[in-house]
């Protein structure tokens, strides 16, 4: 098995990106092929670099999409320690193992491999069928699934629909 400083940009970004829970992730992407397009890369393949792809950057993979302006992957001592997304807006969509799909755009995306977290800033809008959610700073722990919204002086707000009209 290669190391992580080994592998292409695409693959580092995507092996990121699909680390989410499996209640948002469809599990059987991750075995899915990637493909990965941006109008220029700027990749450095050492153990403390960043590597940066620019302009319509789109990243596929089973039912994963990523849009982004920008994708920046940061690695220290070889391994991926930060991604960072940016765009107007930056958009991850995925179906999750249930079947629902779900949309969320922000202006930057950081996702955190040490703690499994992502922090989007920003005209956050997440969607998902039984509502969604909207402010200006959303960090969503991974492991948990947990979202905390606010906290920037900017409100928060969420819409949850009954499971009846979800299912409309």
């Amino acid at each position: 098995m290669r190391h992580a400083s080994e592998l292409p940009i695409g693959l580092l970004i995507l092996a990121a990106l699909v680390l989410a829970p499996p209640v948002l992730a469809k599990s059987g992407d991750r075995n899915q092929p990637m493909d990965i397009s941006a109008d220029r890369t700027d990749a450095m393949l050492g153990d403390d670099s960043v590597s940066t792809l620019e302009g319509n950057v789109r990243i596929r993979q089973g039912t994963l999409e990523v849009d982004a302006d920008r994708a920046e992957v940061h690695r220290a001592a070889g391994d991926i320690n930060r991604i960072v997304l940016t765009g107007s807006p930056a958009r991850l969509r995925q179906v999750s193992d249930a079947g629902e799909p779900m949309d969320a755009r922000a202006n930057r995306v950081v996702y955190l491999l040490a703690n499994e977290s992502m922090m989007l800033t920003g005209n956050v809008v997440i969607t998902q069928p039984r509502g969604n959610l909207r402010g200006e700073t959303v960090k969503y722990d991974i492991n948990t699934g947990r979202i905390d919204g606010g906290g920037d002086g900017a409100r928060v707000s969420m819409r949850i629909l009954p499971k009846s009209a979800a299912a409309d």
